[in-house]
């Protein structure tokens, strides 16, 4: 039995076309992934990621409790500031990727993916038998809705006393939208256009979400789903979890060592230590198609000769390129910006070439 969220009627009532997303009916497209997709790098769009989950970790081991189950440093993290990290699972892999909001001292606020909320659960209390933090879990009683787009720090600013302009990105305050108090509004989001995430209890979702509506009306506002949020996420190259990051994934072989800190103890240190000293042997890279075609999951990487040397994670037509992207796992030396490579698609290896990301 699929879950729902506090929106889903609205989107049935949007004529949003819904399908089955980790364990949730979520609206795959409304108007069309195309014009969604323009309408975030353009001007503003609205979507309800409520699938996600939400947890509270507190305490006076809270700290040190993340400390042990993420990669990055929970140390740097000051009051309403955030950041992106990930959880390793003790054999080189990753559990999930997530972001750790610091709300005070011994009280943190956690996100993880929709599809790993019951398997975060068990690995992080797994963890917590030892350090003792009181944890919760939110999920089900907390509603998400993520204002994208150039347009939509003026669309939300309409509705809060809260001077966005003084939240950098990956910080976040908490404050009154649409006369609902206590709303979590975080200069984050999944899109590469900027813009807020709002988090708040689900009894308010119809209100917030039909005021947002409204406000970003004039700036040509259309909601969105999530066929246009991959497409938006894809061409800033940004992992999903389960296609391009998973339990066989390491954060480094992911291009994850930015949010993988050795200064200090965490879950999988040693390995991935001796990982980054001996250096990784695939690597994840994004690639553009020379020739006319689009990339999809799984498709086979080759070389020149044929031979195979990986395997794509993700794959669209960039809307705004206007040619294939993707990315894929790629065998060193091929991983080298500028690399050849081939994409295998239906018997015929299509031309593609290994590119620096982000691709717009």
């Amino acid at each position: 039995m699929e879950k729902k969220t506090a929106l889903f009627d609205k989107h049935v009532s949007l004529g949003a076309k819904i399908v089955p997303f980790a364990g949730f009916e979520m609206p795959v497209q409304y108007s069309g992934v195309t014009e969604e997709h323009f309408a975030v790098r353009e001007k503003v769009g609205i979507f309800d990621v409520s699938h996600m989950g939400q947890f509270f970790v507190e305490g006076p081991s809270a700290k040190d409790l993340l400390q042990y189950v993420t990669t990055n440093n929970v140390d740097a993290l000051e009051d309403g500031k955030a950041h992106y990290s990930c959880l390793p699972n003790g054999n080189g892999g990753i559990v999930d990727d997530l972001i750790i909001y610091k709300m005070e001292d011994e009280k943190y606020f956690v996100v993880v993916n929709a599809s790993n909320i019951e398997k975060d659960w068990n690995h992080i209390s797994k963890y917590n038998e030892k350090f003792g933090a009181k944890l919760t879990n939110a999920s089900d009683e907390m509603s998400l809705i993520a204002i994208q787009g150039p347009k939509a720090t003026e669309t939300l600013q309409k509705l809060t006393d809260t001077q966005l302009s003084d939240i950098p990105y990956y910080h976040f305050k908490v404050g009154t939208v649409a006369g609902v108090s206590d709303v979590i509004i975080s200069n984050t989001g999944y899109t590469g256009s900027g813009g807020f995430e709002v988090y708040f209890k689900n009894e308010s979702a119809e209100k917030i979400w039909d005021s947002l509506t409204e406000a970003g009306q004039e700036f040509g506002l259309i909601p969105c789903g999530l066929a246009s949020r991959d497409t938006l996420r894809l061409e800033k190259g940004f992992c999903l979890y389960g296609n391009d990051i998973d339990d066989t994934t390491s954060p480094l072989e992911a291009g994850l060592g930015w949010i993988t800190k050795f200064d200090k103890d965490f879950v999988d240190k040693e390995f991935l230590e001796k990982q980054k000293e001996e250096g990784v042997t695939r690597k994840l890279v994004g690639f553009e198609m020379q020739e006319r075609a689009i990339p999809r999951h799984d498709y086979l990487v080759v070389d020149a000769d044929g031979h195979e040397i990986g395997k794509v994670t993700s794959g669209t037509m960039s809307p705004m390129k206007n040619i294939g992207i993707g990315l894929a796992y790629v065998a060193k030396p091929h991983f080298k910006v500028g690399s050849e490579i081939f994409i295998q698609i239906r018997n015929k290896n299509v031309p593609a070439k290994v590119v620096k990301l982000p691709f717009v």
